[in-house]
């Protein structure tokens, strides 16, 4: 596993960018063999970044790699590195970039190839299927691969257990009933031995399949599947042969209605009352959690939740890895293997789960009974030097004790929504702002979380503030007020139809509707369509990549679903078009957490490099070079004052970088370079406590 420190020089590696649909990036080896003409390359050597497009690469991977670019520079490097772009149908253009990367990598010695198609790479990778048979039948346990695709379910021998290995995409690892306790033990300790042989990244998602409980992912993997005293029905299923051709067939849009699949996916084994226990990753180790701390989840930090309940008189478990959004590589990797070995602890008898910050399945939420709080940032580790943040804010979702959960959003008014209850965290005490379509369980439910969030401070008094009367105080420690999300909708106490979200594409070769399930903004696709329905009306976001045939069959589609809907729907329902990084809040109130900065603020690449400045050019970007045209100004003109006191010239959002260097040390207590190593949020925290934001 990798360990990187921020600003450290002494690395070298070749990352791969690739896909249109989800673009990702690995690491391949550092050599012009692995270099193609239809994607991205970014060489990486500590003080400089070097982007490589290829002169076939779509613009998503040229984003993709850009943005990835960026992030190196700004959060492992402080902003200490240049980023240097090259077009690969214009190499010499670029001399100089052109000349450190042959003086790593040497010069090319052969033409390079086109690379695999992006729209049937993943595909290919899902379609590159190999099962292993685990067994210990010579005394000795060993993984043989036994077949290829296309497989069949009798290969799956109750005796035994199985690796299935998915193209490098998803490993599974199906457990026989008869298969003895040596070999079921054994079964995910080789695929996580599989995953690195195959040098697969080491966050590689791996489910368990028990005998006679395999999910519908696993099942669709085989040519037929078959299972006692199931009826046949739906028709035949399309699939695609040897000949790639797909014809267009109009999506029958009457079948979105009922999709009990998505049901399925917030399934509930009981209400939550079993045994609890919580460990947090911690130098790669577990370390039990404080049972008056469970339900605290910082998104620096990745956990395991064991929960035990009981089936017939028989102790059932459930093994929960909730992994935040900023941990780093090696604790998603550490909480994996730490996840194995308690799986193993356990006689390979837990089902595991694992969670996506912000994706919690209901009964996750109710195992901790209405008092599970999400924090944006930071970690719960002891000894952590990071004060608490002197203002949070806090959305509320949620109205009985199996559903509730307070998530940490920007402490900012746009970030309220008049459909729930908002907690804000101050010096002064607590606040809970209720919007007008908050229901009493949701206000009843806000009020238990403050008890939680308010537990370790020395402030006990509360503030009851409705929507509409809330006091000058209120605004100012959310610097000001600003729109929000009160679509008289939003207003409503309780929504007589909830919304409901769809993906529409065609990247299978044919049009298609899938819904989401517990939705959120991660969830729209930059080259699809989305359909959100509120009910009284439907919102088709588009995505900046949509194509021509997902634009035009979307509206269809929506109006077949109008028209189509059980519940006798208006035909004329309003159908309001949008375009990805310019939602209103009339859209983005119905997410969680909505993030108007995602998608680089709706910038392009070529907008993107424009800000890198001449390509030809070394792009050298420091914090040093970002001030150097500021005026500095003393500290009395600059901190506490509203925009229009402000010397002219001073940027009102980046005050911070009108102080001189003594005195910005003197303020925050560090330095410029160690401020701009710190993530954003913690930034704007910091500048408000120093009333210069």
């Amino acid at each position: 596993m990798r360990h990187t420190e921020t600003n450290s020089y002494d690395i070298k590696r070749l990352l791969h960018v690739k896909g249109k649909k989800r673009v990702t990036a690995m690491e391949v080896e550092m050599s012009w063999a692995s270099f193609n003409l239809g994607d991205v390359f970014l060489l990486d050597i500590g003080k400089t970044i070097i982007q490589w497009n290829g002169p076939m690469c779509n613009k998503q991977e040229r984003l993709k790699g850009m943005l990835l670019a960026k992030d190196i520079r700004d959060r492992e490097r402080g902003g200490r590195a240049e980023v240097r772009v090259i077009e690969g149908d214009d190499d010499s253009s670029s001399p100089q970039h052109m000349e450190i990367l042959t003086g790593i990598l040497g010069e090319r010695s052969s033409e390079l190839k086109t690379g695999a198609p992006d729209e049937t790479a993943d595909q290919e990778r899902k379609a590159q299927l190999r099962l292993y048979h685990v067994s210990d039948a010579d005394g000795q346990m060993k993984s043989t691969e036994v077949a290829a695709r296309p497989l069949v379910q009798d290969l799956l021998n109750h005796n035994d257990c199985y690796i299935l290995d998915q193209g490098g995409m998803k490993i599974f690892v199906w457990k026989g009933k008869k298969a003895n306790k040596a070999e079921r033990q054994a079964a995910m300790a080789r695929a996580v031995e599989f995953i690195k042989a195959k040098s697969y990244p080491i966050t590689m998602n791996v489910e368990t399949v028990n005998d006679g409980a395999e999910s519908a992912l696993f099942k669709q993997l085989f040519q037929s599947w078959t299972v006692k005293d199931q009826t046949q029905g739906l028709g035949r299923v399309h699939t695609r042969g040897k000949v790639a051709h797909v014809t267009q067939e109009k999506f029958d849009a009457s079948v979105m209605h009922e999709m009990p699949e998505v049901a399925a996916q917030e399934r509930m084994v009981d209400d939550g009352k079993g045994q609890v226990e919580v460990w947090r990753i911690e130098n790669l180790e577990l370390v039990p959690v404080d049972p008056e701390l469970y339900g605290y989840f910082y998104g620096g930090d990745c956990y395991l939740v064991l929960y035990t309940y009981m089936v017939h008189n028989k102790n059932n478990y459930l093994l929960y890895m909730w992994q935040g959004r900023h941990a780093s590589q090696d604790e998603l990797a550490a909480s994996a293997f730490q996840a194995v070995n308690l799986d193993q602890q356990y006689d390979g008898q837990p089902v595991q789960v694992r969670i996506t910050m912000g994706k919690e399945p209901r009964h996750f939420m109710a195992i901790f009974k209405g008092k599970m709080v999400i924090f944006e940032g930071g970690t719960s580790r002891k000894g952590t030097a990071d004060p608490e943040p002197p203002i949070r804010l806090f959305q509320v979702h949620g109205f009985d004790p199996s559903n509730t959960k307070a998530i940490e959003v920007p402490a900012l008014a746009s970030s309220l929504n008049s459909n729930d209850v908002f907690l804000l965290k101050s010096q002064s005490g607590i606040h809970l702002w209720c919007g007008k379509g908050s229901s009493g369980d949701e206000r009843a439910m806000a009020k238990e979380i403050s008890y939680v969030i308010g537990q370790n401070s020395q402030i006990r008094s509360e503030e009851l503030i409705a929507e509409g009367q809330e006091p000058m105080e209120f605004w100012e420690l959310l610097g000001g007020k600003a729109l929000y999300a009160n679509d008289k909708r939003l207003q409503q106490t309780v929504l007589d139809h909830q919304p409901r979200l769809f993906e529409c594409s065609n990247k299978t070769g044919r049009f298609i509707v899938t819904e989401v399930a517990q939705f959120m903004q991660d969830d729209l696709s930059e080259d699809d369509v989305m359909l959100l329905d509120t009910w009284d009306q439907v919102f088709l976001w588009v995505g900046k990549d949509a194509n021509e045939i997902e634009k035009k069959e979307s509206v269809v589609t929506c109006q077949e679903y109008l028209r189509t809907h059980p519940g006798n729907r208006d035909p004329d329902t309003p159908i309001i078009l949008i375009k990805q990084g310019f939602e209103p809040p009339t859209f983005t109130g119905w997410f969680t957490a909505w993030d108007p900065s995602k998608w680089s603020e709706g910038k392009s690449y070529e907008e993107l490099k424009k800000e890198l400045g001449d390509i030809t050019a070394a792009v050298t970007v420091t914090n040093e070079q970002n001030c150097a045209d500021n005026q500095t100004f003393p500290p009395e003109a600059l901190i506490n004052k509203l925009a229009g006191d402000l010397p002219e010239g001073v940027d009102p959002a980046h005050k911070e970088k009108h102080l001189s260097d003594s005195d910005f040390s003197n303020i925050f207590g560090m330095t410029k370079d160690e401020f701009a190593t710190l993530p954003g949020w913690k930034q704007l925290t910091i500048k408000k406590e120093k009333g210069l934001f």
